[in-house]
């Protein structure tokens, strides 16, 4: 005999419908708040990693990582980029060949990955600072 457990979460898509609501609706400057003052948490660790992995120091690398605008990511939900705007970030994050002037290819120098690296490191700072922020907005929010 076997057993089966079933869960029912039809109350638990519609309480993410309301949680939603209740971001866009009822607080939409401080959800955009938030999401600035989490790129800026990831833009400075980022930028601290950099500092940390980049060893060739003359500093454009470092003064081009920023932190872009909070925006919809597919109509519904926030989000905001940290990125590099300098014009040889991509080879620093993904590596490139070393190549002489007359072409020919003399070595690869392996991509530092500072921002997959900041990423991974700040998903859970990430993860609970959401939790604390849904607290608060449901606090504030049933008053």
């Amino acid at each position: 005999m076997t057993r089966q457990d079933d869960f029912d979460l039809s109350g638990l898509s519609d309480f993410t419908g309301r949680l939603l609501h209740l971001a866009d609706v009822q607080f939409p400057k401080e959800s955009r708040r938030f999401m600035q003052q989490e790129g800026n948490k990831l833009r400075r660790i980022t930028a601290a990693k950099a500092r940390r992995l980049v060893k060739r120091r003359s500093g454009k690398y470092l003064k081009g990582i920023k932190r872009g605008k909070v925006y919809k990511y597919k109509g519904q939900e926030l989000a905001v980029r940290v990125y590099d705007s300098s014009p040889h970030a991509h080879l620093i994050e993904h590596g490139h060949r070393q190549v002489t002037k007359d072409g020919r290819e003399v070595g690869f120098v392996r991509g530092k990955k500072v921002f997959e690296k900041s990423r991974a490191e700040f998903a859970d700072t990430f993860a609970q600072d959401c939790e604390d922020f849904v607290d608060e907005m449901l606090a504030r929010g049933l008053r």
